[in-house]
C-alpha cells in the first residue's frame, strides 16, 4: 500500500560559510517545497485529529458511513478512539484509498467516474441507516472525492447517465460548486438525501473540506447537508454542457428540484480545511527563515491563466519569500481532449513557461490528496530555474506540451513529479512559489 505522507523530521540544515555548490540552492529549494507540502498534508490526518471532534457516545447504536477520500482514514481513527464501541457501517473511498479497518466496510469505487462499485457503496451506506430509532447516532464522515465514489442515481437515471455527466463536468472548466449543484440534482443520495434517509436517528457529520469557502453542502455534494445557498442555473449549465449531455438529465436539471425531507437536525463540524493546511506550510517557511505571503485557500480560474497572473505580480523581494496558495483551478479541455496531467502540473508548467529561466526561483503545486489528474499518478510538480532550459535540451517544446495539456509527461520526462501515493485525506491544492535572491543562501 502506498505510503501516507507525514511532515520529514531532518533537522534544518545549518547554513554553512563556504561557497555554495552548484546545484546546492536547487536541492535546498527542492526541500523546503516539499516541507511545506507534506506539512501541509498532515494538518489534515485524521489519525491526528479527528478524536477530539466526536460526539457523546449515543444510548442506542452507533452506526459510521461516509465516503470521500479520507474516509477509510477517518474510520480507522473513529475506531481507535472508540476502541470498546460496538460499531458498523460502511464507507465509499476511491481506489487505492482504502486502508484495514475493524468492524467498519470500506468499499473501493471509481473516480473521478463512479461505476457499478459505486453504485453498491452508496446501496450498501443507506442499507446501514435503515430502521434506526431516535436514540441511535449516524455518524457520516465526509471528505472531498465522494460524490464519485458514492454514487446512486436519480429516480429515472442510470448509471451511463451519471458517467456521461461526470465526464462532460471534468473536461467542462466549471468550479467545483456548478459541478457540485448538478451532482447534487442527479443523486438519490447526496443534497441531505443521506441524512433524511436515516430519520429519526442523530446525524453527526464530520468532514474534511477540499472545497472553497467550506461550504457543508459541497463536500462530495453534501450527502447530510441540504443546500442553503443560491444554487446556479442548472438549465444554463446544461446548455453549455452541450449536445452530448443525456436528454433525461438535460430535462432533470430544467426542472425546479424536488423538496428533500429533512430529518432531525443534522450537526456538521469541518475538522480540517485548506487554510489550516497553509496556516502549518506557513509555520514550516518561517521557522526556514523565508517569508511566507499566503493569497488564499479559495483560488479558482483556469490553472494556466492563474499561473500567468503570479508570474507577472512576482517583484523581487529583499529577502527570501515564499507565496502561498491554496484552492480548486480548472483545466478547460477542448474537443481534441487531454493528455496526462492535472490542474497542478498545468500551473506548474505555465508559470516556468512564463518565468523562462528566471534566476532564484522555485515552485511547486501539488493536490494534497496525492493525485493530480486522474491517469497520472503523481500528486503534482516542481519547477526550478532551469526548468526551460533542461526540457529544450531534450527537445521538448513547453508551449506544444501545454496545448495539449500533457503537463504531467513533461515533468515525467524531466523526473520533477511530486509523486506521494494516496494520503487518504484532502484539503485541496497547494501550490507554492519560492524566490530566494542570489545575495541569500536561505532555505536552510
Amino acid at each position: 500500500m502506498a505510503r501516507t505522507v507525514t511532515p520529514s523530521d531532518d533537522p534544518p540544515v545549518t547554513p554553512d560559510k563556504a561557497p555554495e555548490p552548484a546545484g546546492s540552492a536547487d536541492r535546498r529549494a527542492r526541500r523546503l517545497l516539499m516541507e511545506m507540502f507534506e506539512a501541509a498534508v498532515a494538518s489534515a490526518n485524521p489519525a491526528k485529529m479527528l478524536a477530539s471532534h466526536l460526539p457523546p457516545l449515543p444510548k442506542g447504536r452507533c452506526i459510521v458511513v461516509g465516503a470521500g477520500k479520507a474516509a477509510a482514514s477517518m474510520a480507522a481513527a473513529v475506531e481507535a478512539a472508540w476502541p470498546h464501541v460496538d460499531l458498523t457501517g460502511a464507507v465509499a473511498v476511491p481506489y487505492g484509498y482504502g486502508m484495514a479497518c475493524r468492524c467498519i466496510r470500506v468499499i473501493e469505487a471509481g473516480h473521478p467516474v463512479p461505476d457499478s462499485n459505486s453504485v453498491a457503496a452508496a446501496q450498501a451506506i443507506l442499507n446501514c441507516v435503515e430502521g434506526l430509532r431516535a436514540d441511535d447516532l449516524v455518524l457520516a464522515l465526509v471528505s472531498g472525492g465522494g460524490s464519485a465514489a458514492m454514487c446512486l442515481p436519480a429516480a429515472g437515471l442510470t448509471l451511463e447517465d451519471k458517467q456521461i455527466t461526470n465526464r462532460l463536468l471534468l473536461a467542462s472548466g466549471f468550479d467545483i460548486r456548478t459541478m457540485n449543484a448538478v451532482r447534487r440534482r442527479i443523486s438519490a443520495i447526496k443534497g441531505g438525501r443521506l441524512a433524511a434517509a436515516a430519520a429519526p436517528a442523530r446525524v453527526v457529520t464530520l468532514a474534511i473540506s477540499d472545497i472553497p469557502g467550506d461550504g457543508p453542502s459541497a463536500i462530495a455534494s453534501g450527502p447530510t447537508a441540504l443546500p442553503r445557498q443560491v444554487e446556479p442555473d442548472l438549465r444554463e449549465v446544461a446548455r453549455k454542457l452541450g449536445p452530448g449531455l443525456p436528454p433525461r438529465v438535460a430535462e432533470l436539471l430544467a426542472r425546479p428540484p424536488e423538496p428533500v425531507r429533512e430529518g432531525r437536525a443534522s450537526p456538521i463540524t469541518v475538522v480540517a480545511a485548506p487554510a489550516g493546511a497553509l496556516k502549518a506550510a506557513a509555520d514550516v517557511a518561517k521557522a526556514h527563515g523565508v517569508t511566507p505571503l499566503v493569497l488564499g485557500d479559495d483560488i479558482e480560474g483556469e490553472s494556466s491563466l492563474f499561473a500567468r497572473e503570479m508570474a507577472a505580480s512576482l517583484s523581487g523581494p529583499l529577502k527570501p519569500t515564499v507565496w502561498i496558495s491554496g484552492g480548486e483551478t480548472t483545466v478547460t479541455i477542448g474537443n481534441g481532449g487531454g493528455g496526462r496531467g492535472g490542474r497542478n502540473t498545468e500551473f506548474v508548467l505555465a508559470l516556468a513557461r512564463e518565468l523562462n529561466g528566471r534566476a532564484d526561483i522555485w515552485a511547486l503545486a501539488a493536490d494534497t490528496d496525492g493525485q493530480d489528474g486522474a491517469n497520472l499518478g503523481a500528486a503534482g510538480a516542481f519547477a526550478g530555474p532551469d526548468t526551460i532550459r533542461r526540457a529544450e535540451a531534450m527537445g521538448m517544446d513547453p508551449a506544444e506540451y501545454l496545448a495539449k495539456h500533457d503537463s504531467g509527461s513533461f515533468f515525467q520526462a524531466l523526473g520533477d513529479l511530486v509523486t506521494t501515493g494516496p494520503t487518504r485525506t484532502n484539503v485541496n491544492d497547494f501550490r507554492a512559489i519560492l524566490s530566494c535572491p542570489g545575495d541569500y543562501r536561505a532555505v536552510d
